[in-house]
């Protein structure tokens, strides 16, 4: 389910999403540090950043990484749209777990994924076999896992990803 929320409501809302039954909400953020994100931050279960592997987004993961610590929040970073060959990947795995977790698998730029948008499917919708699919999966693993053990099943997990790459326009639960 997508559901868009303007910013005034989406504390509400996400109880209300809670109390109709909803398990996991996702909330994607745009890729700049503003009030916003850190009111998503102040609701969130475990914030997931997705950190591509170039100066860029290394250098302006410090100020995630501040506000995740500001609220005290449990910290993921995935390492997205990595090259299997380039040093950096190697580089920015060191730099990232000096200030977090970070998730065991990395996702790695190949086809599949762009293809998979073409017409708003997955990347496990495609080949459920390929190495992207497998990825992704593991990726899921881990973060279910740590959703599980953070929520004490008091409570539906919510799973803030603080994007530092292209993010879609709006505030989206789904």
């Amino acid at each position: 389910m997508f559901v868009q929320t303007p910013l005034p409501r989406l504390q509400d809302d996400v109880g209300r999403l809670r109390n109709l039954g909803i398990q996991l909400l996702v909330i994607d953020t745009p890729p700049a540090i503003t009030a916003t994100i850190a009111e998503v931050i102040a609701l969130a279960d475990l914030v997931v950043v997705p950190t591509r592997p170039s100066p860029h987004d290394l250098r302006s993961v410090g100020r995630t990484v501040g506000l995740v610590e500001r609220y005290a929040k449990p910290l993921v970073f995935v390492i997205n749209g990595a090259h299997p060959t380039a040093r950096i990947t190697n580089q920015a795995v060191i730099a990232l777990s000096q200030h977090g977790t970070l998730a065991p698998s990395i996702i790695h730029q190949r086809t599949d994924f762009a293809s998979s948008m073409i017409d708003g499917r997955t990347v496990m919708e495609l080949a459920t076999k390929s190495r992207s699919a497998g990825e992704i999966e593991t990726l899921w693993q881990y973060l279910q896992g740590r959703l599980d053990r953070g929520s004490g099943q008091a409570a539906s997990p919510l799973l803030s990803t603080a994007s530092l790459g292209a993010a879609p326009a709006g505030y989206g639960l789904g």
